[in-house]
């Protein structure tokens, strides 16, 4: 049996439904792989990402490093004037009761009066504080302003180039198995489910894509779905366009092999026209002028091609 013979007759056998099963299962398993590298482009991108404090400059530190000092001292300084006061209600209340008591307390006085001495150096300090911190808020809030746009930058940056890496997967994704049918279609490999689980799973990852940019809200981003979509259409599109080729040029030779009219598909009667469209359907053989049936690959008397 030649070659052409056998290609035939494996372009005429039917995919059976375990080949089917198996297309759809593998089908699953490219998308497990897909999705995996999909979400491993997110780290890829992620990997430039920093957090705000990196982008400070020397003085900005300086600057910040002054404001969280003064919050510190602050804080500090408001926890000890709670406490003072505290400690001037307990002794003033001590040498009040002495007073109405009608008892001379020269060691209470001296605590109420320490503890009034400690309670107005604490609000000063307090005051201090406050006053430090007022003065190096603003240079620091203009640091962490800065340095917070460029953190927001590189995160777009980032966002763009993960956004850019899963698109050229999912194209590469589509243009592999594209080609994958076109070529095993061509050669009438009986591999062709596996072209058609590349096809799907190329598909599928396509609509995650879609799904995880068709509500983001950068600008640039926004259009991704859209470049999918184009993309898709035209790479689909091309490949229909050649399929249509390929069966325009296979059916004629297939209505031959059944006995049909090469043009409109009337089985042939053993006349030199078509009784269904009346065209000639036995010409002559350029090589050994005898008569041969218009479509076959080769002529039945001499077997010039």
């Amino acid at each position: 049996m030649s070659t052409q013979a056998s290609r035939v007759e494996l372009e005429e056998i039917e995919i059976t439904k375990t080949e089917k099963l198996l297309a759809v299962v593998l089908t699953a398993f490219f998308l497990i792989g897909g999705v995996w590298a999909y979400s491993k482009v997110d780290e890829v991108g992620a990997s430039g990402q920093r957090p705000p404090q990196a982008y400070f400059t020397p003085a900005e530190q300086a600057a910040v490093a002054r404001a969280n000092d003064a919050e510190r001292r602050l804080a500090a300084a408001t926890a000890a004037e709670q406490r003072a006061r505290q400690e001037l209600e307990l002794a003033r209340e001590a040498y009040r009761t002495a007073l109405d008591a009608g008892r001379q307390a020269p060691a209470l006085e001296a605590a109420y009066q320490a503890a009034q001495r400690r309670y107005e150096a604490a609000r000063a300090e307090t005051r201090a504080a406050g006053a430090e911190l007022a003065a190096s808020q603003p240079a620091a809030s203009a640091a962490y302003r800065r340095a917070g746009e460029e953190a927001r930058s590189d995160a777009r940056q980032s966002e763009l180039v993960t956004f850019l890496l899963r698109l050229a997967l999912v194209l590469t994704s589509l243009a592999v198995g594209y080609w994958l049918l076109v070529r095993l279609r061509r050669s009438g490999s009986r591999y062709l489910p596996v072209a058609f689980a590349v096809v799907a799973y190329a598909v599928l990852l396509s609509l995650v894509l879609a799904g995880d940019y068709v509500t983001d809200y950068i600008d640039v981003q926004q259009l991704g779905p859209l470049v999918l979509s184009l993309a898709g259409i035209a790479m689909t599109l091309v490949v229909f366009w050649w399929l249509q080729r390929y069966l325009a040029r296979r059916i004629p030779q297939r209505r031959v092999r059944k006995g049909e009219c090469p043009f409109c598909g009337y089985p042939v009667r053993g006349g030199e026209h078509c009784e269904g469209c009346g065209r000639l359907v036995i010409g002559e053989c350029t090589t050994c002028h005898r008569p041969r049936r218009v479509g076959t690959f080769h002529c039945a008397a001499c077997g010039a091609a």
